[in-house]
């Protein structure tokens, strides 16, 4: 089945509003941990339900291993979001945000890239097509 990312656009759309206007505060060239918090507040200003650093398991074969990743924000259970502040999004991190999205089986990811002059062009979308998809309304 293939997923529909307009079918997230009502939780996508107000998240990448708050990357714009943390962008439009801020500008580019910071790092990442003064954008975070400032999107944290704009999330909450929206009346969106989130979890930052998400502790996620790695399980390898039923096997539970002693290390764990740390996803930045988790919207609505249903968007990962990965914050950037890099010259240039690469393969890598499209593939890590995919990984990252089958860990936790969320539909879709965001990396969100605040090193960039306008911020629509640091926003990239990432479909996870094995996700189970469930009611996000």
């Amino acid at each position: 089945m293939r997923i529909d990312p307009k079918a997230f656009e009502h939780i996508t759309g107000p998240i990448i509003e708050s990357a714009i206007e943390v962008h439009r505060q801020l500008g580019p060239g910071l790092l990442e941990s003064a954008y975070s918090p400032c999107l944290h507040y704009e999330l909450t200003a929206r009346k969106l339900r989130f979890q930052v650093q998400r502790s996620v398991p790695l399980i390898y074969k039923g096997l539970s291993l002693d290390t764990s990743y740390r996803l930045d924000l988790v919207v609505e259970d249903t968007v990962v979001i990965e914050v950037k502040s890099v010259v240039e999004v690469l393969p890598v991190h499209r593939s890590q945000l995919l990984t990252y999205l089958k860990l936790v089986d969320c539909p879709v990811g965001l990396i969100i890239n605040f090193n960039v002059p306008l911020l629509v062009d640091g926003v990239k979308r990432v479909l996870n097509p094995a996700a189970r998809l469930r009611s996000t309304v």
